[in-house]
């Protein structure tokens, strides 16, 4: 996984947005972060690209066939890549990029991170 195309030198772990350890703050739709993901069926499939503010809860939501119509329709359970961002409006507009690519440029963003095309979903427990 990835920081929103960015590297971040001053994050450690338990310390990045989100995290229980942070003192609680006002909660707004510029400083919630936000997680661009890719969901798959199998190597090489069908292909669902997303946003979302909490990635645990919409991936569990995708496996358990409410997250929506297309990954229900088409069985697409495996959170093959994911992407995190600062806040939700710039993981929003890193989507609606994803959204215009073309689907060889997809797969070759999945492979260079997730050659295997490994389900991610375990490493966000």
């Amino acid at each position: 996984m990835t920081n929103c195309g960015k590297s971040s030198p001053n994050r450690r772990p338990g310390l990045d947005p989100g995290s229980r350890f942070l003192l609680p703050r006002p909660m707004d739709r510029e400083t919630l972060g936000g997680w661009v993901y890719l969901m798959a069926d199998r190597y090489r499939g069908t292909l669902y690209v997303g946003v979302t503010s909490d990635l645990a809860a919409r991936v569990t939501q995708h496996r358990d066939g409410g997250g929506s119509d297309f990954c229900k329709r088409y069985g697409l359970t495996r959170l093959v890549w994911a992407d995190r961002c600062g806040t939700i409006d710039e993981a929003i507009a890193h989507e609606k990029r994803l959204k215009r690519w073309r689907r060889q440029w997809k797969i070759e963003l999945i492979e260079n991170a997730n050659p295997e095309w490994d389900d991610l979903f375990e490493t966000l427990l």
